[in-house]
């Protein structure tokens, strides 16, 4: 079977590490040939994947195709899928959810609970909302790993508005936020991974460290279990899906975003999880039965980020006193090249004990850093 993957950065680097266990051909399109995944894949093709013809080409040949991020040409893999190959997940979902404000109105017309929003079109318009602050804007199309967010919270933040197609999400008052990996197969059998919580840095908008199994009240977790099965139900595409949730003061579930892609969330799942997420990914493209999602033990995940002030090759400062640690799996992205905020790589640690997961966790934080 041939599955190409368009996009090949990290995620497509551990989707194609996976791809180790089951017989199948590799092909990867991305326009730069020292990617991550690059010399990873049986084939490898440089180019485009926002361009029609591009994509187009490189998918007619092939059995199936996946994504490892939105911004992609949907229009050629609509005409591929209508000719024949299968596209994960389908091309209606990825449109929803490549731009911001088709996404919001989608939760809307399926009663998925999410945060009040107006859609804004230019500055001005953000302008004409004061009254709706405090807000976060998110670009309608081309945001990712937190570019594309502004959080504006009077008018002083609102003159530095996007001056172009965007949403403005009521701010909700958060005590938890929650990503939800939802896996649903061509016979729309779903499987759920366990929940994980989600420590985000407040200034680089990135996800900061994670624990998973979240830990949350069972009739919480019930709802975002719902909330999460709702809303893939409602996409009606078979794929792997990560949802990102709110909890609030009062304990009621937002969802935030939906990623139509294995996902940074689920990186913990190769070493914490019976079946990875991406070991899921190839079971519903090549129509194996879903895998076993539960956790082996508790994980936590610390995101290795460039540091401020360095840019240029990358070296990483403290990385032999992280490999001693116990239980903790280095996973660096093979980018060479260092700059404040890129993300470069990720640690996993898995404990039964949640005091320990955090601990090691933050003393990952303070032991690696990024410099050049």
């Amino acid at each position: 079977m041939k599955v190409g993957i368009l996009g090949g950065g990290q995620l497509g680097r551990m989707l194609l590490q996976a791809a180790a266990n089951y017989t199948v051909e590799t092909h990867v399109l991305e326009n730069d040939e020292h990617c991550p995944a690059a010399h990873l894949c049986h084939h490898f093709t440089k180019g485009d994947i926002t361009d029609f013809d591009t994509v187009y080409s490189f998918g007619k040949g092939l059995d199936a195709i996946t994504i490892e991020i939105e911004a992609v040409n949907v229009d050629a893999l609509e005409k591929l899928q209508a000719e024949g190959v299968k596209v994960y997940p389908h091309p209606s979902a990825i449109r929803i959810i490549k731009n911001k404000v088709v996404q919001k109105e989608f939760y809307k017309t399926n009663g998925i609970p999410s945060s009040d929003f107006k859609v804004t079109n230019s500055k001005s318009e953000v302008l004409d909302h004061l009254d709706f602050l405090p807000a976060v804007h998110k670009i309608g199309e081309g945001g990712y790993d937190g570019k594309g967010v502004q959080i504006i919270n009077d008018q002083f933040d609102a003159d530095k508005a996007f001056d172009a197609p965007s949403v403005l999400e009521k701010k909700v008052r958060i005590k938890k936020e929650i990503a939800m990996i939802v896996a649903m197969n061509d016979k729309g059998e779903t499987a759920l991974f366990p929940a994980s919580e989600m420590m985000v840095n407040p200034v680089l908008n990135l996800l900061d460290y994670q624990v998973s199994p979240a830990i949350l009240q069972d009739k919480v977790l019930w709802v975002v279990e719902a909330v999460a099965i709702k809303l893939v139900k409602a996409l009606n595409s078979p794929g792997l899906f990560a949802v990102e949730m709110f909890i609030d003061e009062k304990d009621e579930v937002w969802v935030n975003e939906t990623a139509p892609r294995v996902h940074n969330s689920g990186h913990h799942t190769i070493e914490a999880n019976y079946c990875s997420q991406y070991d899921m990914l190839w079971r519903i493209m090549l129509q194996y039965p879903l895998g076993n999602t539960d956790a082996i033990l508790p994980a936590a995940i610390v995101n290795i980020i460039g540091a401020e002030g360095f840019s240029g090759n990358a070296v990483y400062e403290g990385l032999d006193e992280v490999l001693k640690i116990e239980n903790a799996f280095v996973h660096l992205y093979g980018k060479t090249i260092t700059k404040p905020g890129r993300k470069m790589g990720h640690v996993t640690i898995i404990h039964k004990d949640y005091q320990d997961l955090t601990h090691k966790a933050n003393k990952i934080k303070n032991l690696l850093r990024v410099i050049s």
